[in-house]
């Protein structure tokens, strides 16, 4: 969703999704019904939100810094954003520029038309695309790659709309799940690899359009199909077309969608989220038991997999952690002591539980190592006997490119250090990663497929699907500057 994708919270140690996506065409409560579904999506994005309606004349964008249920009231949605179609988005900060003009809907005025673009998803060439149209006289608002969309969009020399999307989508890399609202119509697309969720649904007739199928529950809307990778539909008040104008591809779906992302409530992909972290948990025990009094979830992303560990290795479930929901990001942290006390603020132990056993934890992912640290100290000064840590996901040895917020590579504990010495580091008895064969097979596929797997696994693996091409380009220009200084 945006070009930096360093995150300024240094001591949040987990991975983000950066963005959700909501669309509606064709009900009286539009705006009303896109509010809810970005409730839904929250979990994708918490620091900002927007929605774009039109109501048949004229478009109108509210957008704010904050939660869904915190900034869009009543007022703002009935008053200031009618008409039976609107798009949202949910949004997670990156470093760069003003959080006010990154907020999406993005909206410009085309010369036929007003048009509003959310974006999940992240372009790999968006720096080279942005350099190009500088040179030809574009002028950049935000620091959002979804802005290059706009742009090709609106130097394309196709005549129809639909036409101009398509030539746009065709110059970029990377991922991208989009929700588009024009005068006419709402489009929606996914890349050609599908690395990032979109799906369809209808609700007494009006078309939706969702990141996830929760935010289709939310609303009670009628789950339809998945948009396929490299599938456009084209929304209008005669129905609804499907294209593909994109060549081919081998489709790599974002495995750690699975692992973390997606609400355990939704279904991606035809597959259950909830049922596959269990089944996670399972592949776990199998290949990384642990002899231990209690399985212990690292709430509340670990709990389906620690749900499905206890069951397949015999071990009692407890909730030895307990998490307060009511810590936000904007928490006020009145002097270096509180603010010391760290992991305490969202989780605590529970001292009756832990105290004189052997407790596996179970977690969804190391990223830095910080966090894993201070729970291990957390549930061993509850008196636990022994601490083992189980992952439900390899270890994270590589930056995602595609619309997840990651730490640099040098940053990520497990590109530096082996298991025994992240164990080591974060202070366990044991340590143990659900392989990458595991993985695939929790999730339905035997195993990996060598050289071609079928999911987007390249925070596990490296192996990325697409052209890095602005990393690629920040790295020819480091090695240029390294030879100008030694000559």
């Amino acid at each position: 969703m945006t070009m930096l994708t360093t995150h300024p919270f240094a001591d949040d140690d987990k991975l983000h999704e950066e963005c959700g996506v909501f669309g509606v065409f064709g009900h009286p409560d539009a705006a009303a019904l896109t509010v809810l579904g970005l409730h839904a999506l929250q979990h994708r994005g918490q620091e900002a939100g927007g929605i774009v309606s039109f109501d048949g004349e004229h478009f109108h964008t509210e957008r704010h810094v904050g939660l869904i249920g915190d900034t869009f009231t009543q007022r703002a949605v009935i008053d200031r954003l009618p008409g039976p179609r609107a798009i949202g988005h949910v949004r997670y900060p990156t470093h760069g520029g003003s959080l006010e003009r990154n907020i999406q809907p993005l909206f410009a005025g085309f010369s036929g038309g007003g048009f509003a673009i959310a974006h999940n998803g992240n372009l790999t060439n968006a720096e080279t695309l942005q350099d190009r149209l500088q040179r030809h006289g574009s002028i950049f608002q935000s620091t959002s790659d979804t802005e290059v969309i706009l742009h090709l969009i609106a130097t394309s020399r196709r005549e129809r709309l639909v036409d101009k999307v398509t030539d746009a989508l065709r110059e970029v890399e990377g991922a991208y799940s989009i929700v588009c609202l024009s005068g006419k119509k709402m489009i929606g697309c996914r890349d050609p690899l599908g690395v990032r969720p979109l799906v369809l649904g209808d609700l007494d007739g009006a078309a939706i359009l969702a990141s996830e199928t929760c935010a289709l529950d939310i609303i009670g809307a009628r789950f339809v199909r998945d948009i396929e990778p490299g599938e456009m539909v084209i929304v209008t008040p005669e129905g609804i077309e499907s294209r593909r104008p994109f060549a081919p591809a081998r489709p790599r779906f974002c495995i750690f969608e699975y692992v973390y992302f997606a609400r355990p409530d939704s279904h991606v992909e035809g597959r259950g989220v909830y049922d596959i972290r269990k089944r996670i948990g399972a592949e776990l025990a199998h290949e990384a038991p642990a002899a231990a009094d209690l399985v212990v979830p690292v709430p509340d992303s670990g709990t389906p997999a620690a749900i499905g560990f206890a069951e397949a290795a015999g071990i009692p479930f407890e909730l030895g952690i307990i998490r307060n929901h009511y810590v936000g990001r904007t928490f006020i942290e009145p002097s270096d002591a509180i603010r010391h006390m760290g992991v305490r603020l969202k989780h605590n132990a529970n001292r009756d539980i832990l105290a004189g056993k052997r407790v596996v934890l179970v977690d969804d992912s190391i990223v830095r190592g910080t966090t894993s640290l201070k729970i291990v100290q957390m549930v061993r000064d509850a008196g636990a006997a022994e601490v083992h840590m189980r992952i439900a996901s390899p270890p994270t040895t590589d930056s995602c490119f595609y619309g997840v917020d990651t730490p640099e590579k040098k940053q990520l504990i497990a590109s530096r250090m082996s298991i025994e010495e992240m164990a080591k580091f974060i202070k366990v008895d044991s340590l143990g990663f659900l392989t990458i064969d595991g993985l695939y097979r929790a999730v339905g596929e035997a195993k990996r497929d060598g050289l071609a797997p079928q999911f987007c696994d390249a925070c596990f693996t490296g192996a990325y699907p697409t052209r890095l091409t602005d990393n690629e380009r920040r790295d020819n220009v480091r090695q240029l500057s390294l030879l100008a200084e030694a000559g």
